[in-house]
């Protein structure tokens, strides 16, 4: 074995989840641009349809990104008026973010959006459910 093996790309783990995490979201693209979303804007529309009113902080938790990638963001949603930004009665350190009735509306359209990703990923359910597994273990193990 060259000790140089562990730089080829072929033995890097790394490589085919960024490979695939880009072919995935670039997927999402053509369903996500009937709603007149990014992929980001749809996952963080997804944390605030399940939650309906999450602080800023813990949404960039939920979806693993900082403030710096959320304000901008969220700006654009609350342009669109599918969220509502307001720091928190309790602690006006604290800015709260909720979804509007106009972004309630849009999760009647986004709800077919998993199902039409599923028939493109090709994988069944188990494997689908196995990955998801490995991946937030993955995920888990990185985060600490």
């Amino acid at each position: 074995m060259d000790k140089y093996d562990a730089l080829k790309l072929e033995n890097q783990l790394c490589f085919p989840l960024y490979a695939c995490s880009k072919a995935v979201i670039r997927s999402y693209k053509p369903f996500l641009d009937e709603l007149e979303l990014t992929y980001t804007q749809y996952i963080a529309m997804m944390v605030l349809w399940e939650k309906k009113s999450i602080s800023v902080k813990e949404l960039g938790e939920y979806l693993y990104l900082d403030s710096g990638t959320l304000t901008p963001l969220l700006k654009t949603l609350e342009k669109k008026n599918y969220v509502k930004r307001e720091r928190s009665s309790e602690d006006e350190r604290v800015l709260k973010v909720s979804v509007t009735d106009q972004g309630i509306k849009l999760r009647d359209k986004a709800v077919e959006v998993p199902a039409k990703m599923g028939s493109c990923i090709g994988i069944d359910g188990e494997e689908a459910q196995a990955l998801y597994k490995i991946l937030y273990k993955l995920l888990g193990s990185l985060d600490n």
